[in-house]
């Protein structure tokens, strides 16, 4: 949706529209959303309204009989949609994190809509005319490249085509919109659905009382007192199958993820991703391109999908060389413990971690009590920022929340100044997908004199009883990686929304949080924040090195499926013959043999139905971003390293070259200002010990 500021022009509102909260700019702070005064009814005409007051806006640019300039037309249409755009971007933070029956029945129904009108704007020949005619040697800095972007964006949409064509691309879109849509729903209803239940606390074995309990609750909550829930996380692997000492509850927990969205119910999403990835096709060659993937990359910084398949196959081989490594390792355990048989994907994580306890002397056990998720967050998260780019943090108990787990924060520059305000959506909720991820309900823009309004939203287990909250160390991770999304968007420093702050390249976006995840390690951040949640004492020495020592065991596992699942994307999106694609199972499992990524005790991080970042998340073609970018995050890290670690001075100049210009720049120049040269293949190796 594009950002939006009307133009000067006057439009009847009636009482319904003057008094829904999502038609009238925010009073408080930043424009934070008065969640407090929206309610599901008022977004149906928000929309409406929206819609039609863009239309009208866009009409009028489009037949300006002045000479097109920057300001009557780039400009104009950067400011255009302002009611629209303040209402979809509250609505799909809710639809994301705490939806409900008549949100998804809008999210259905205006799907549709929405890419009809994305559709009128950047099919509109007149429209695109205008930005054409433009000089753009005439224009600097971002006026130049915000016009650059437009013409950039009309182009990728098809405004080139002809007419009869672009009713055909009308017609894929809308579909596509609709398909998205359906899979998140079904999506959805399959994690809800293949949560497990167990008879007996004896079935979770190995798990923490803590945990115990919460799932207790959980079953109760959905009806079936006196048992137990283990409900799903969006990835293949569960986090609880690390600790289950009973194999046949890790087993029935792993098939139950595996299998979610493939039990022809409502939840079953293949013929949908498989409808969707051949209007991909469709729209690709419509656009003159081999496949989607062809089409989608050109405004990435791999450009094409063979730099981005030649990056994956250069860092495939060796993990998974790495990972039957790891296997013949476990396997090895299970015959000494006379198990009697072989390494399965629900076993992995549950011997692996014994393996790790073997080699490096370290239990996840003992050190998760020293990981208290608000100590983590305030004392780690916050304390990082603070010692790395001097902002500082403050609760704020006025500002309205959309549910009563959000926490909200106001954000303080180095200088003091008052910066963003920042909300944090810990706990996992039936209503909410899976994942973790940032999300911005404003975006910073100087001429529109906006500063940035954030969320991060994550699906950590909620604690009962009373109980503290301790993370694993991989959520401490991801804690911070979440937050230097948040990084980017809070040190924003664009004039134009549209280029600011995480607007950047799927390929590059994922670099800055990447970067952030190495401060959680750092030697005083870490002994800030690693207090025992009872005894209040630092963790020690001795456990800091043993996580340091095995900061890259597993390393062979975790790539490989990662490296699957990007790789699975890709082939989903480099066919160029409708007749290549077969049913969704035979298609994923051809697809990683073909590659070399069919590994028996390797899983893909995402199995293709329930594959969201891909079908419904804006990742197709796309997955492979998250190596590219974390390539850049291991040549960055390194210099960072050999330049004296986590500190200010090199986070002030990382603020400068990379979370301070949004895409107002060249970012592969950005990127090489920053290190010194361009990005090697042999840092992200030798970082992951591949």
């Amino acid at each position: 949706m594009l950002v939006a500021f009307s133009s000067p022009h006057v439009f009847a509102q009636t009482n319904s529209t003057m008094n829904n909260p999502l038609l009238q700019k925010s009073t408080l702070q930043y424009q934070a959303p008065p969640f407090n005064l929206i309610k599901n009814e008022h977004f149906k005409p928000a929309f409406d309204f929206g819609l039609k007051k863009q239309e009208e806006e866009i009409e009028k640019i489009a037949n300006n009989t002045a000479k097109p300039t920057f300001e009557n037309t780039v400009l104009a249409l950067e400011l255009s949609g302002k009611d629209l755009n303040r209402a979809t971007t509250v609505f799909s933070n809710l639809t994301g994190s705490n939806t409900n029956d008549e949100l998804q029945k809008l999210e259905k129904e205006y799907a549709a809509i929405f890419a009809a009108h994305r559709d009128k704007i950047y099919l509109n020949s007149k429209l695109y005319q205008r930005i054409k005619a433009i000089n753009l040697g005439s224009l600097k800095g971002e006026d130049k490249k915000l016009t650059e972007h437009y013409l950039e964006v009309f182009e990728l949409a098809g405004a080139n085509l002809s007419e009869a064509d672009k009713a055909k691309m009308k017609a894929i879109n809308s579909e596509l919109a609709v398909l998205s849509t359906a899979f998140g729903s079904k999506l959805l209803i399959a994690r809800k659905n293949g949560a497990v239940l167990f008879d007996s606390p004896s079935d979770l074995d190995g798990l923490s009382q803590q945990e115990i309990d919460a799932a207790k609750e959980l079953a109760t909550n959905a009806g079936q007192s006196g048992k137990y829930l283990i409900s799903l996380q969006n990835t293949t692997q569960q986090p609880v199958l690390q600790n289950l000492k009973n194999r046949a509850s890790r087993e029935k927990i792993f098939k139950a993820s595996w299998s979610r969205a493939e039990k022809n119910d409502d939840g079953d999403t293949r013929a949908t991703l498989e409808k969707m990835a051949r209007l991909r096709l469709q729209k690709a060659q419509l656009m003159g391109k081999k496949s989607f993937a062809e089409w989608k990359i050109q405004d990435q910084m791999a450009k094409t999908p063979e730099a981005a398949m030649t990056l994956l196959a250069e860092i495939a081989a060796p993990a998974v060389k790495k990972a039957k490594l790891e296997a013949k390792e476990i396997q090895t355990l299970i015959d000494s413990q006379n198990g009697g048989f072989k390494l399965e994907p629900w076993d992995w994580n549950f011997y692996a971690e014994q393996v790790r306890k073997e080699k490096y002397d370290l239990d996840e056990s003992q050190i998760k009590p020293y990981f208290e998720i608000k100590t983590v967050l305030e004392k780690g998260v916050f304390y990082a920022a603070k010692q790395m780019y001097g902002i500082t943090f403050k609760e704020r108990k006025d500002l309205p929340v959309y549910h009563s787990d959000v926490v909200v924060y106001e954000v303080f520059d180095k200088d003091g100044s008052s910066m963003a305000i920042y909300y944090l959506d810990f706990y996992t909720r039936d209503n909410k997908r899976g994942g973790a991820w940032m999300s911005s309900f404003v975006k910073q823009s100087h001429y529109l004199k906006q500063k940035p309004v954030i969320v991060n939203v994550y699906n950590f287990e909620k604690p009962v009883n009373n109980n503290p909250s301790l993370v694993s160390f991989d959520n401490v991770i991801t804690m911070f990686h979440e937050f230097g999304h948040t990084l980017h968007g809070l040190f924003a420093n664009q004039q134009y929304a549209t280029l600011s702050g995480t607007s950047v390249p799927r390929d590059f976006v994922e670099f800055p949080s990447q970067i952030n995840e190495h401060a959680a390690l750092d030697p005083v951040i870490l002994k800030n924040y690693a207090l025992h949640y009872q005894t209040k004492e630092v963790i020690p020495q001795a456990l800091i090195d043993k996580i340091k020592k095995s900061e890259t065991f597993n390393s062979g596992y975790n790539v490989t499926e990662l490296l699957a699942a990007s790789t699975l994307d890709m082939a989903w999106h480099t066919v160029t013959n409708e007749a290549d694609f077969k049913p969704t199972l035979t298609f994923e499992t051809e697809a990683l043999k073909k590659y070399g990524l069919l590994v028996d005790e390797v899983p893909t991080r995402y199995h293709s139905p329930y594959f969201a970042h891909i079908f419904s998340g804006g990742y197709s073609a796309g997955y492979y971003a998250y190596t590219w970018s974390k390539t850049l995050d291991y040549n960055a890290y390194d210099w960072i390293k050999t330049h004296g670690g986590m500190t200010r001075e090199n986070g002030e100049r990382f603020r400068k070259y990379i979370l301070s210009v949004g895409n107002s720049v060249d970012l592969n120049k950005a990127f090489t200002d920053f290190v010194g040269h361009e990005m090697q293949v042999k840092p992200y190796l030798e970082n992951e010990d591949l």
